[in-house]
């Protein structure tokens, strides 16, 4: 399999609550909510990175399409890492999510791998790393 992974969608129990998060919150780029005229339709697409999308839909949609049931949450299912150019950034990142709304799990500190990470939960659990790895820099 070659990854093309272009989309990341994120299951969600309160779209509005969602987008106003993940938008006015963490200031991520959309054009709000699209398809609410199909049944199981109504999305937001965020802009994350050149290629790469950030998908948040509904729980239930997610389950309708699928055929799966909706399940339990577990916020140790996955982890969705934004790695960061400084323990500044990391620290700022943190005070923006915790500003927004967010549950601060555990505050960023230097890490047993020589870098610096704290983690946070959105509003539907999702669990957020926010981390500096040298080991791993980002292009800006």
């Amino acid at each position: 399999m070659k990854a093309r992974i272009t989309v990341i969608t994120i299951g969600v129990d309160d779209l509005e609550r969602a987008l106003r998060f993940y938008r006015d919150g963490l200031g991520l780029k959309t054009d709000g909510i699209v398809g609410r005229e199909i049944e199981h339709g109504a999305v937001a697409f965020f802009d994350l990175q050149a290629g790469l999308k950030l998908a948040i839909w509904p729980r239930a949609s997610i389950a309708h399409d699928s055929g799966l049931p909706v399940g339990k949450r577990s916020a140790t299912e996955f982890t969705l890492g934004h790695n960061l150019s400084s323990r500044e950034e990391v620290d700022a990142v943190m005070a923006q999510a915790e500003h927004a709304g967010a549950v601060i799990v555990k505050a960023a500190n230097e890490t047993s791998w020589g870098g610096y990470a704290g983690y946070f939960q959105d509003p539907d659990q999702h669990l957020w790393e926010v981390l500096w790895n040298p080991q791993l820099l980002p292009e800006d």
